[in-house]
Protein backbone atom coordinates (compact mmCIF):
# COMPACT_ATOMS: atom_id res chain seq x y z
CA UNK A 1 0.00 0.00 0.00
CA UNK A 2 1.39 3.07 -0.70
CA UNK A 3 2.23 5.76 1.79
CA UNK A 4 0.27 9.24 2.64
CA UNK A 5 1.15 11.42 -0.16
CA UNK A 6 3.00 13.57 2.34
CA UNK A 7 5.52 11.28 3.21
CA UNK A 8 6.11 9.70 -0.67
CA UNK A 9 9.52 11.23 -0.80
CA UNK A 10 10.51 9.38 2.16
CA UNK A 11 8.36 6.05 2.21
CA UNK A 12 8.36 3.57 -0.11
CA UNK A 13 5.31 1.97 1.65
CA UNK A 14 3.01 1.05 4.54
CA UNK A 15 3.79 -2.37 5.23
CA UNK A 16 1.19 -2.76 8.30
CA UNK A 17 -1.71 -0.54 8.39
CA UNK A 18 -3.14 0.87 11.33
CA UNK A 19 -6.63 -1.22 11.75
CA UNK A 20 -3.93 -5.08 11.50
CA UNK A 21 -1.99 -3.35 14.05
CA UNK A 22 -4.92 -2.46 16.49
CA UNK A 23 -6.23 -6.29 15.67
CA UNK A 24 -2.85 -7.96 16.05
CA UNK A 25 -2.29 -5.95 19.79
CA UNK A 26 -5.67 -7.30 21.14
CA UNK A 27 -5.17 -10.60 20.04
CA UNK A 28 -1.77 -10.50 21.75
CA UNK A 29 -2.91 -8.93 24.83
CA UNK A 30 -5.58 -12.11 24.76
CA UNK A 31 -2.73 -14.71 24.03
CA UNK A 32 -0.73 -12.88 27.46
CA UNK A 33 -4.00 -12.83 29.54
CA UNK A 34 -4.60 -16.82 28.56
CA UNK A 35 -1.27 -17.83 29.59
CA UNK A 36 -0.75 -15.51 32.82
CA UNK A 37 -4.16 -16.50 34.08
CA UNK A 38 -4.96 -13.81 36.51
CA UNK A 39 -1.51 -13.94 37.63
CA UNK A 40 -0.16 -9.95 38.28
CA UNK A 41 2.67 -9.33 36.00
CA UNK A 42 5.17 -7.00 36.12
CA UNK A 43 5.80 -5.95 32.55
CA UNK A 44 9.47 -3.89 31.70
CA UNK A 45 9.12 -1.85 28.45
CA UNK A 46 12.11 -1.07 26.64
CA UNK A 47 11.82 2.45 25.92
CA UNK A 48 11.34 4.68 23.51
CA UNK A 49 10.19 2.93 20.87
CA UNK A 50 7.84 0.65 22.37
CA UNK A 51 5.44 3.28 23.84
CA UNK A 52 2.44 3.50 21.43
CA UNK A 53 2.80 -0.26 21.63
CA UNK A 54 2.97 -0.82 25.02
CA UNK A 55 -0.25 2.04 25.17
CA UNK A 56 -2.41 -0.32 23.24
CA UNK A 57 -1.17 -3.53 24.19
CA UNK A 58 -2.15 -2.43 28.31
CA UNK A 59 -5.08 -0.98 27.17
CA UNK A 60 -6.67 -4.69 26.32
CA UNK A 61 -5.23 -6.47 29.01
CA UNK A 62 -7.27 -6.83 32.70
CA UNK A 63 -4.32 -8.67 34.64
CA UNK A 64 -3.44 -7.14 37.81
CA UNK A 65 0.03 -5.66 36.34
CA UNK A 66 2.71 -3.12 37.76
CA UNK A 67 4.34 -1.29 35.02
CA UNK A 68 8.29 -0.42 34.88
CA UNK A 69 10.62 0.78 32.21
CA UNK A 70 14.24 0.29 31.10
CA UNK A 71 15.99 2.82 28.84
CA UNK A 72 18.58 0.91 26.34
CA UNK A 73 19.65 2.31 23.52
CA UNK A 74 22.42 1.15 20.56
CA UNK A 75 21.48 2.95 17.24
CA UNK A 76 22.07 6.82 17.69
CA UNK A 77 20.91 8.37 15.13
CA UNK A 78 22.39 5.50 12.72
CA UNK A 79 21.19 2.85 10.93
CA UNK A 80 23.45 -0.04 12.25
CA UNK A 81 23.61 -1.27 16.36
CA UNK A 82 26.42 -0.12 17.96
CA UNK A 83 27.35 -0.51 21.54
CA UNK A 84 24.15 -1.09 24.02
CA UNK A 85 23.82 0.98 26.78
CA UNK A 86 21.64 1.18 29.79
CA UNK A 87 19.94 4.85 30.22
CA UNK A 88 17.30 3.92 32.60
CA UNK A 89 17.39 1.18 35.02
CA UNK A 90 14.14 -0.85 36.88
CA UNK A 91 12.64 1.51 39.52
CA UNK A 92 10.28 -1.84 40.99
CA UNK A 93 11.24 -5.59 42.36
CA UNK A 94 11.21 -8.16 40.01
CA UNK A 95 12.49 -10.72 42.34
CA UNK A 96 9.86 -13.16 42.53
CA UNK A 97 7.99 -11.83 40.27
CA UNK A 98 5.99 -13.06 36.79
CA UNK A 99 8.00 -10.43 34.45
CA UNK A 100 7.12 -9.63 30.91
CA UNK A 101 9.52 -7.52 28.59
CA UNK A 102 7.92 -5.61 26.06
CA UNK A 103 9.96 -4.18 23.19
CA UNK A 104 9.18 -2.94 19.88
CA UNK A 105 11.06 -5.01 17.01
CA UNK A 106 13.75 -7.68 17.83
CA UNK A 107 16.04 -7.21 15.12
CA UNK A 108 19.68 -8.70 15.30
CA UNK A 109 18.60 -10.07 18.98
CA UNK A 110 21.51 -8.02 20.61
CA UNK A 111 19.24 -6.14 22.76
CA UNK A 112 16.81 -8.13 24.23
CA UNK A 113 19.69 -11.16 24.60
CA UNK A 114 21.02 -8.30 27.15
CA UNK A 115 18.17 -6.86 28.74
CA UNK A 116 17.06 -10.67 29.45
CA UNK A 117 20.20 -11.31 31.33
CA UNK A 118 20.14 -8.12 33.46
CA UNK A 119 16.66 -9.23 34.13
CA UNK A 120 17.44 -12.93 34.79
CA UNK A 121 20.07 -11.55 37.43
CA UNK A 122 17.19 -10.39 39.06
CA UNK A 123 15.34 -13.56 39.95
CA UNK A 124 11.80 -13.40 38.33
CA UNK A 125 9.41 -16.04 39.06
CA UNK A 126 8.96 -16.21 35.08
CA UNK A 127 10.72 -13.82 32.81
CA UNK A 128 8.70 -13.55 29.34
CA UNK A 129 9.16 -11.54 26.08
CA UNK A 130 6.76 -9.45 23.74
CA UNK A 131 7.55 -7.92 20.63
CA UNK A 132 5.84 -5.78 17.81
CA UNK A 133 7.74 -7.01 15.11
CA UNK A 134 10.40 -9.72 14.04
CA UNK A 135 12.78 -9.62 11.44
CA UNK A 136 14.56 -13.34 11.51
CA UNK A 137 17.11 -12.67 8.54
CA UNK A 138 19.19 -10.51 10.88
CA UNK A 139 19.26 -12.39 14.13
CA UNK A 140 22.72 -12.73 15.67
CA UNK A 141 21.95 -13.79 19.19
CA UNK A 142 20.28 -17.11 20.17
CA UNK A 143 16.81 -15.48 21.21
CA UNK A 144 13.34 -15.84 20.07
CA UNK A 145 10.06 -13.93 21.80
CA UNK A 146 7.27 -15.64 23.20
CA UNK A 147 4.50 -13.50 21.60
CA UNK A 148 5.26 -11.89 18.16
CA UNK A 149 3.00 -9.51 16.37
CA UNK A 150 4.40 -9.55 13.17
CA UNK A 151 7.11 -10.82 11.19
CA UNK A 152 8.80 -8.45 9.00
CA UNK A 153 11.15 -8.57 5.94
CA UNK A 154 14.60 -7.25 6.13
CA UNK A 155 13.86 -3.27 5.46
CA UNK A 156 14.27 -0.47 7.54
CA UNK A 157 10.85 -0.26 9.15
CA UNK A 158 9.53 3.00 10.87
CA UNK A 159 6.04 4.14 12.28
CA UNK A 160 4.31 3.02 15.63
CA UNK A 161 7.08 4.11 17.73
CA UNK A 162 9.86 3.12 15.19
CA UNK A 163 12.01 5.81 14.39
CA UNK A 164 15.14 6.58 12.13
CA UNK A 165 17.04 9.75 13.83
CA UNK A 166 13.91 9.90 16.18
CA UNK A 167 11.52 11.11 13.04
CA UNK A 168 8.52 8.75 12.52
CA UNK A 169 7.47 7.35 15.57
CA UNK A 170 4.16 9.05 15.39
CA UNK A 171 3.31 7.19 12.62
CA UNK A 172 0.35 5.22 12.99
CA UNK A 173 1.31 2.65 10.63
CA UNK A 174 4.40 0.81 10.06
CA UNK A 175 6.27 2.03 6.86
CA UNK A 176 9.49 0.66 5.03
CA UNK A 177 11.80 3.71 4.62
CA UNK A 178 13.67 4.36 1.34
CA UNK A 179 17.22 3.42 1.33
CA UNK A 180 18.17 7.18 -0.02
CA UNK A 181 16.91 8.58 2.94
CA UNK A 182 19.04 6.70 5.49
CA UNK A 183 21.98 5.84 2.84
Amino acid sequence: MPPPEHLREELQSVLIGEKEIALRVRELASEIERDYNGKELLMVALLTGTVPFLADLMRHITLPLRLDFMGVSSYGDGTTPGELVFTKDLRLEARNRDVLLVDDILDTGQTLHTVLGKLSDLHPHSLKTCVLLEKTSRRRESVTADYVGFEVPDEFVVGYGLDYAERFRNLPFIGVLKPEVYA
